[in-house]
């Protein structure tokens, strides 16, 4: 790119990502089952020193992630035969003036 090193960051990333897949990945310990929590814990308890909120980003950037257990909540079900408000605005949230379109959100 610009020729510069790497930073201090990006190399503690790349140290840390082989060992958050394999805590992951491991069918001892992780099973792929484990979520950030359980990664940063296992991680501590080998003796690897790593915040909590780094772990969960190269989780995120890697696209690992837990299990999640238990239904997930839908709290709205729309009614596809309902009869939806008119859209007055046509989508223009822009006004020219001052008081000339006011807007609410009832949700």
């Amino acid at each position: 790119m610009d020729g510069r090193p790497p930073s201090a960051r990006a190399l503690r990333d790349a140290e840390l990502l082989p060992e958050i897949r394999r805590v992951h990945a491991d069918p001892k310990i992780g099973r792929g089952l484990y979520g950030v929590r359980k990664v940063w814990y296992q991680l501590i308890r080998e003796g690897i020193s790593v915040p909590r909120c780094q772990v969960e980003r190269l989780m995120k950037t890697a696209g690992l992630q837990g299990i999640r257990r238990g239904k997930r909540f839908v709290t709205t079900k729309a009614d596809p035969a309902a009869t939806r408000p008119l859209d007055l605005v046509k989508r223009n949230f822009g006004a020219s003036q001052p008081n000339r379109l006011w807007l609410v959100d009832f949700t």
